[in-house]
């Protein structure tokens, strides 16, 4: 097996995970780990430490997805319909959201990036201070600032938005309760 292949199949889900806490879309998330390894492929062999080339590669993959971000922040790719009108302004019912994982991951999905990418790197990727630091190009200090504010804007918006109850537990009167239970 080649250096290459060692290093997709060492690195490619985490990587993936990773654009997709970024982008939010699968496709995105794959073209993203896609344009990192093809990056890697034309200037890999500069790297002269090899130990670095996992902070290398999640560094590549971050500014990819700024650039996109840039990109498309200039240019839409849809045309404004009532179906993605509707998107831009969804109205749910808070009532029957559930808090679980899958509901951080939503929240987390909602942070800005500033705040998204190094809560997922610090906790999804289980990347060090030192080493998100490196991948975003930012102070150490910066870095443990950004994620006390992400885990502290993801704990308000949790307990603002609490996991709900089956509808008849929350509609059980105290009287029907004692009659239950004795």
């Amino acid at each position: 097996m080649s250096e290459f292949e060692q290093l997709v199949d060492a690195h490619y889900e985490a990587l993936y995970r990773f654009g997709m806490s970024l982008s939010k879309n699968a496709d995105t998330a794959g073209d993203l780990v896609q344009q990192t390894f093809c990056i890697w492929a034309q200037k890999g062999h500069q790297l002269n430490d090899r130990s670095k080339a996992k902070t290398w590669l999640f560094t590549t993959l971050h500014r990819e997805f700024l650039a996109l971000a840039r990109k498309s922040k200039r240019f839409s790719d849809e045309e404004l319909t009532e179906a993605v009108a509707g998107r831009v302004s969804p109205e749910e019912d808070d009532t029957e959201r559930v808090m679980d994982g899958q509901r951080a991951l939503e929240l987390l999905g909602e942070l800005d990036e500033n705040f998204r990418a190094p809560l997922s790197l610090f906790y999804l990727q289980q990347h060090s201070y030192k080493e998100i630091a490196e991948i975003l190009d930012v102070p150490i200090g910066t870095v443990m600032s950004r994620i006390s504010r992400a885990k502290e804007m993801l704990r308000r918006r949790m307990t603002a938005e609490p996991a709900s109850a089956p509808k008849n537990i929350l509609q059980l009167e105290p009287e029907a309760l004692k009659r239950n239970n004795g």
